[in-house]
């Protein structure tokens, strides 16, 4: 009785152990296989959009330290070639990013300015009157469109005089370098607004489209959602330019002679 037990629990045992063997073998833990997405590629136009903007504009900049941007140079030698006296503002984060009137992409954080009719690309040193301190900006824009302003500096640059807080003051332009005349030549146009919404662009448009057949007029939206007309006269001419603004009247904003190059 007791050897048939014996002889018939070994085959038990074998069994129960091999099944213990088995489960711990299902139990094992294995790494988890994931299909992990390769990185976007980054367009190299994107890539090197940044040191491209900076070679473009004649100066430098860290992104980590926008106050490190450098200005423009000029010839230690360099004379007043034109002065100007009048209000000055600045412009920033609606223009940030976008194409300047010479092709390049407005920076906020770097050391230019717009002005209505110097040469683009001219260099120009504004000082504010009122505190006697003075940064050299390169003209990469046109504007300021309004009445009583001569010239929008960048943020950086109206921080770098102390005109970014207060807005306005008085500053002195004296152009140091100019790549055309600044009192001949040139090609012309006028714009004309702002204007609270399209129709009233669109009317201005038709207007002047039936009054000057040569002309090419264009209205267009602004940056900060208002509506601009402007009008291109026959071979940019400076004096059809000055004659259709001085004939012509606005209900909205104002009328302004450009200079396009």
């Amino acid at each position: 009785m007791g050897l048939l037990s014996k002889s018939a629990a070994l085959p038990q045992a074998l069994a129960l152990a091999a099944i213990a063997l088995l489960v711990a073998g299902c139990g094992e833990k294995r790494p988890a296989r994931v299909a992990v997405p390769p990185a976007p590629s980054i367009p190299a136009s994107s890539a090197g959009a940044s040191a491209s903007t900076a070679a473009a504009s004649g100066s430098t900049v860290d992104d980590s330290n926008p106050s490190a941007a450098v200005e423009p140079s000029v010839p230690a030698n360099a004379q007043s070639l034109f002065t100007q006296t009048g209000t000055a503002s600045w412009y920033g984060p609606d223009y940030h990013k976008r194409k300047a009137a010479n092709g390049e992409i407005y920076d906020m954080h770097r050391l230019t300015a717009a002005h209505l009719t110097l040469p683009l690309n001219s260099i120009a040193r504004v000082t504010n009157v009122a505190t006697g301190e003075s940064v050299r900006v390169r003209i990469t824009d046109r504007g300021p469109f309004v009445a009583d302003r001569i010239i929008d500096l960048s943020m950086e640059a109206a921080k770098r005089i102390s005109l970014y807080r207060q807005g306005v003051a008085k500053v002195k332009v004296e152009v140091l370098q100019s790549p055309a005349s600044i009192g001949q030549g040139g090609r012309w146009a006028v714009q004309i607004g702002a204007f609270g919404d399209e129709d009233t662009a669109t009317q201005m448009k038709d207007k002047l489209e039936r009054r000057y057949h040569t002309a090419k007029v264009l209205d267009f939206k602004g940056p900060r959602h208002d509506w601009w007309v402007r009008v291109r006269v026959l071979n940019d001419d400076k004096k059809r330019a000055q004659e259709l603004a001085q004939e012509n009247t606005t209900p909205e904003g104002g009328i302004f002679l450009v200079r396009i190059d």
